[in-house]
């Protein structure tokens, strides 16, 4: 099959993890993908998402808004000009907000369009950021969901919300994050890992990804902190965010500084040496509707997770079973799974175990996400669907 694999993504985080993943998937499974979207792929970790990020911040917001809604003609030129010399079966695009190209350039080449959800972004652009244009977003972002062939959301959570809007849930497929399951073959072991960073006296707390205020990791040190916390914890920060100074301060005050490793940004392909050290996996928070990326690796490593008690989170794992769940907001039921997880050698043990298992046994790997895409879109085709 050839498929034209359509995004808008701007720089190497998250968003482009998931799609470089399931593009290496597809093309195992021998299909042809034709990527067409920003050239800042090809660049390093934030190079052109600066510019982005310093438009948001100068240009009023309604200005901003317009400007990713006009994006969306020269976005369709392309993607009409792409589908002219390749001649794929079907497109799959990314969704975001104000952006319907994918829609109209499926549509006037009568190709089906397979629609990748990861958040609703109408509903998360007005919670966070605040959106100057909110009839323009609402609209855009019911007609690509309405109009789209098939819809992929990433949690059942988020396929119901979906399904508000008025899109038949035989329109939608929930297909969550994954691994790689062979690259994971060649990852290191608890002990190899710990000795390569220098750790393997510590009991390990480990956090991957951009770290934010909302996430709450100034608990992880003061709980470090308390008298009767074993003095071979170490917390790891692998990667980055707004708060790393603050935590780093506070790690100081408190006589931590020696007990807490923050590495900056690392590259996706370098994370696994470190989650392979991870003792005690932390998942502080998430937005509900989310299929954190890092739950699966840190089930690939077999870690003991961490994570709030939400509904999304128990479709990928159980309590007591792959991981230990609080209440989401209680800071005083998080510290006592902490407590819980360190003191108990065979609790996490038995829970890492859990989770590798599970991973397996659910199909959290990019290669049985890419089977299903390409199932649904035999099935689109067969049945004519554009």
């Amino acid at each position: 099959m050839k498929i034209l694999f359509h995004h808008r993504i701007a720089s190497k985080d998250g968003q482009y993890v998931h799609m470089s993943e399931l593009i290496r998937a597809l093309r195992s499974l021998g299909h042809e993908v034709v990527i067409v979207g920003p050239e800042i792929m090809e660049e390093e970790y934030g190079g052109v998402a600066g510019a982005v990020d310093w438009l948001k911040r100068h240009v009023p917001s309604f200005i901003y808004e317009l400007l990713e809604f006009g994006y969306n003609l020269p976005a369709l030129f392309r993607i009409l000009g792409a589908i002219r010399r390749h001649s794929p079966d079907v497109v799959y695009e990314r969704y975001n907000l104000n952006f319907i190209a994918g829609v109209l350039a499926a549509r006037l080449t009568r190709l089906p369009l397979l629609l990748e959800v990861n958040a609703p972004l109408f509903m998360e652009r007005s919670r966070y950021d605040g959106l100057a244009c909110r009839p323009l977003a609402r609209w855009t972002e019911r007609f690509s969901w309405k109009n789209a062939t098939h819809l992929f959301p990433v949690t059942r959570v988020l396929s119901e919300i979906i399904a508000d809007t008025g899109v038949p849930q035989e329109r939608m497929t929930v297909i969550h994050n994954g691994i790689c399951r062979s690259d994971w073959e060649q990852a290191p072991s608890r002990i190899e890992a710990k000795r390569a960073l220098g750790l393997e006296n510590a009991l390990v707390l480990g956090f991957s990804g951009f770290v934010r205020e909302w996430h709450g990791m100034e608990r992880v040190l003061d709980y470090m902190a308390r008298e009767e916390t074993r003095r071979d914890v170490h917390l790891l920060l692998v990667g980055d965010g707004p708060v790393r100074s603050s935590l780093e301060q506070r790690a100081k005050r408190l006589g931590l500084s020696e007990r807490f490793t923050i590495t900056g940004y690392v590259d996706h392909e370098d994370v696994r040496r470190y989650v392979c050290a991870f003792d005690v996996a932390l998942q502080p928070d998430v937005v509900e509707y989310a299929s954190p990326l890092k739950i699966f690796e840190y089930m690939a490593a077999g870690c003991a997770i961490l994570a709030p008690d939400r509904r999304n989170i128990r479709e990928i794992v159980r309590h007591e079973s792959e991981a230990l769940l609080f209440d989401a907001d209680s800071s005083e039921d998080f510290g006592k799974g902490l407590a819980r997880l360190c003191e108990d050698d065979a609790l996490r043990e038995r829970l890492g175990r859990g989770a590798r298992a599970r991973l397996a046994d659910a199909g959290f790997d990019w290669v049985e996400n890419a089977r299903r895409v390409t199932e649904i879109a035999g099935r689109c085709l067969e049945a004519g669907h554009a």
